[in-house]
């Protein structure tokens, strides 16, 4: 190959690569390089965040662990690592709604000792809970609509989407795509 060619072939393969990118969504194209932003607030404990969790190109370790202790088991103070997929599929659920107003947490980490209480009085629990694996939070958004909430979570196709109306929450995780 000449180097008449080569340089071709990297204009093409250039073109190629922006013809490619331009098809992307803008929200696709902003979240590459803008900052990402939640705000919690615990019902059980009263507590908030504020926090900027990614800037361009990394997380802010120190935003997740202030996210990790506001969403930590309520009844026995155990924190974990939550799932950064799951600030990122709530980011997305709160640019979908149009929203960015604070997130209520209902549930975000359950420790196995309170998911087998909680599974002993009640069917709906999961034994085997993604609560417990830090990839599960329950969520209600003030002045979002249950029922718009959920319909918006199905919509990104990301995980798993349970709607509680009579609870007043919607369970969204980043284990497999499905729906009760």
């Amino acid at each position: 190959m000449t180097a008449f060619d080569n340089n071709r072939r990297k204009i093409l393969m250039g073109i190629g690569a922006a013809a490619a990118l331009s098809q992307l969504p803008l929200t696709a194209h902003a979240s590459l390089s803008a900052p990402k932003r939640l705000s919690f607030y615990n019902r059980h404990t009263g507590e908030s965040t504020s926090q900027t969790f990614w800037t361009p190109s990394q997380y802010d370790s120190s935003a997740l662990e202030a996210f990790n202790q506001v969403l930590r088991d309520h009844r026995t103070g155990e924190a974990m690592p939550m799932d950064n997929g799951l600030y990122e599929l709530l980011y997305d659920l709160t640019r979908t709604l149009g929203t960015d107003r604070r997130i209520e947490i209902i549930s975000g980490y359950r420790s196995p000792k309170t998911n087998a209480m909680l599974a002993g009085q009640s069917s709906k629990v999961a034994k085997k809970s993604y609560h417990m694996k830090g990839m599960a939070i329950d969520i209600a958004i003030p002045g979002v609509e249950l029922s718009r909430l959920r319909n918006a979570a199905l919509s990104l196709k990301r995980g798993g989407v349970g709607y509680y109306p009579k609870s007043g929450f919607v369970h969204v995780d980043t284990g497999r795509v499905r729906q009760w």
